[in-house]
């Protein structure tokens, strides 16, 4: 019950800026009912309305927050289901964009909004699906929502485990209730040896806790031949000529600094194009704005339907649409990875890396630092330190083609080399799945 009434006094404290962006943008309005008073039977089909029926197929239930975890489950849950095709999967996300991308990933499976952590929306949730296992994609920790699956005997598990040492202080400092909650937690599979001890120190079950890799690199594109990307090479009118920079997942300044970058090269270098693909939709038309601000034509992908003739040197693309960074990174020669020259901690360089582009980032990598790593100690990547610092890899790759197809060919080499966390994570899944009747009680306590 405190819970309920923290979590209202936050919201109420949260409302006017959830009015504004609601106002604004358009965002929260979705899937109310199922955030704020759980999943019922009629949500679904029939099949699955009569789950608590001793023939109907035991359900697991997968749950990815947005775009990026939900990315990140389509290839575990498609391992999953040819390991256990016995099972219906569910998939619930928790923002507007997450959830479109699940339900153009997952057509033939029920796609909802998770339920906020408030008991009755949980226990409403649980009651409807009555799921035997909750996958939970990196870390959604979520004290009602994990102890309720105690209680309806549910196994608990994070997949692709990521706790970064600043979210481990923050937990700390409450440890003494949310370490009953990372103990509930039946198990956890690790990106590496870091993550694990946090999430040990704060609380879960030492025996819980597996290290697996990242399921990321497993994700990862090895293949430009593809119809996803062959459709967007002729939308944009790319020629084999073409020295295609992608700026992707960019935050707030770092399109000031590809734009800067594409201003001095571009006059000498005749093949060079660029495409920005902003992380949040609400910057899409501050972007545009920047591109035009800049001096250049703005092609947005969302405004042009058919594809064009020629990509001209003096027009810049901009993506404007959800989803699909993965395809574009995929005409990409030079790849610059957005969220990493500011404070969000970088974003999935992986991507860019697994098509052997000539990948960079910025110096805050913090949410990938074990990938980062790997790229940059093996040779697969740059990290940039100051603003300039982008000019010169981009001028240099165009100056150097040799250098720049040897750092896209060791990084594939290295994505190449880890994967294999997909597995090992199904397989975990499965013995969780084979253990004997689940001792609720003591779980939830």
């Amino acid at each position: 019950m405190l819970l309920n009434i923290l979590y209202c006094i936050a919201l109420w404290i949260a409302s006017p800026l959830v009015i504004y962006r609601s106002a604004r943008y358009g965002r929260y309005r979705r899937g109310v009912r199922q955030k704020f008073f759980g999943v019922r039977a009629d949500d679904f089909s029939p099949s699955l309305a009569d789950s608590s029926s001793a023939d109907s197929a035991p359900v697991a239930w997968f749950h990815a927050v947005s775009v990026g975890e939900v990315n990140l489950v389509a290839g575990l849950i498609d391992s999953f289901r040819k390991a256990h095709p016995e099972y219906q999967v569910v998939v619930s996300t928790s923002t507007d964009t997450g959830y479109d991308l699940a339900k153009s990933r997952f057509l033939d499976l029920p796609v909802f909004f998770c339920p906020l952590d408030f008991t009755w929306a949980v226990d409403q949730t649980f009651q409807t699906l009555r799921p035997r296992l909750l996958v939970l994609a990196e870390l959604e920790l979520w004290p009602n929502l994990i102890k309720h699956a105690g209680k309806w005997g549910c196994r608990v598990a994070i997949a692709n485990g990521r706790l970064s040492e600043r979210s481990a202080r923050s937990y700390l400092r409450f440890s003494a209730v949310i370490a009953r909650t990372f103990a509930r937690i039946d198990w956890i599979g690790c990106q590496d040896a870091e993550i694990a001890e946090r999430f040990v120190d704060c609380g879960a079950n030492a025996n819980a806790v597996a290290i697996t890799g990242s399921i990321k690199f497993d994700n990862a594109p090895l293949s430009r031949d593809t119809p996803e990307i062959s459709r967007i090479a002729r939308w944009a009118a790319v020629d084999p000529w073409h020295q295609v920079v992608i700026a992707g997942s960019t935050q707030n300044g770092e399109e000031e600094l590809a734009l800067a970058t594409y201003r001095q090269l571009s006059a000498s270098h005749r093949e060079l194009r660029l495409a920005i693909v902003p992380r949040h939709r609400e910057r899409f038309d501050q972007v545009a704005a920047l591109i035009q601000a800049a001096g250049f034509q703005v092609r947005r992908r969302s405004e042009h339907l058919t594809p064009a003739e020629h990509w001209s040197s003096d027009t810049v693309i901009l993506v404007d649409s959800v989803g699909e960074l993965r395809n574009w990174w995929g005409i990409s020669r030079i790849a610059f990875v957005g969220g990493s020259f500011g404070d969000r901690g970088g974003q999935n360089m992986l991507e860019p890396a697994g098509y052997g582009s000539a990948v960079c980032f910025g110096p805050n990598t913090q949410n990938f630092r074990d990938i980062a790593r790997r790229l940059l100690t093996g040779g697969g990547a740059v990290r940039l330190n100051t603003p300039a610092d982008l000019t010169a890899f981009v001028a240099r790759c165009l100056d150097e083609p040799p250098a720049a197809d040897a750092l896209g060919r060791q990084a594939r080499s290295i994505v190449m080399s880890h994967r294999g966390a997909t597995e090992k994570t199904v397989q975990q899944l499965s013995r969780l799945l084979g253990v004997g009747a689940i001792q609720s009680k003591s779980r939830a306590a």
